[in-house]
């Protein structure tokens, strides 16, 4: 991604958080992380976040996903150090936001993953947040999320964040880049 389509997302990123009533500082927009997981289709497959604080007990970010942008499958696991993974509770403050975790399937659930990308979709426990809904997504639980038509704002309260340790059902994505 060019520095210039990289400045536009943040942008728009930005812009989204403040019809919400979220404020950044210059600082905060600027750490904006937008990410595409290597997969180069962003505004199908990616997240645009900033992260408030993370440290070794607590984190608090926002999640901000542009209108049907979906988070890919991925499960927070246990690390080497005897931690059992992020517990994270997702506060949707904006938009509708679809949520599968591993438990038995919706019958007919409201969003579809990317096509391009279906195979490497495997929950379909289908959790709807509305703004001001939120949902307490165990460690290693598998889980992917989608926005509805006019994207969502999440609020995203987790346990340590440690982005290297993630995994993706899909083997292609790279979600730390160097």
């Amino acid at each position: 991604m060019s520095f210039p389509q990289l400045k536009d997302y943040k942008a728009i990123v930005t812009n989204m958080l403040a019809e919400a009533g979220i404020v950044l500082t210059e600082r905060e927009q600027r750490a904006i992380e937008v990410a595409d997981f290597g997969l180069n289709n962003l505004e199908v497959s990616g997240l645009q976040l900033i992260t408030y604080v993370n440290n070794d007990r607590y984190c608090a970010k926002e999640l901000v996903l542009f209108p049907h942008q979906t988070c890919p499958e991925h499960r927070h696991p246990p690390r080497a150090d005897g931690n059992p993974g992020k517990l994270e509770t997702f506060r949707c403050r904006k938009g509708t936001v679809y949520l599968y975790v591993e438990r038995e399937a919706t019958a007919d659930p409201i969003a579809e993953p990317p096509a391009q990308d279906r195979q490497y979709y495997t929950v379909f426990h289908e959790v709807v947040l509305q703004e001001g809904e939120q949902y307490t997504i165990p460690e290693n639980t598998k889980h992917w999320f989608q926005a509805g038509e006019q994207g969502a704002i999440v609020s995203e309260f987790s346990s340590n964040s440690d982005d290297p340790s993630d995994i993706f059902t899909d083997p292609r994505i790279v979600r730390v880049q160097d």
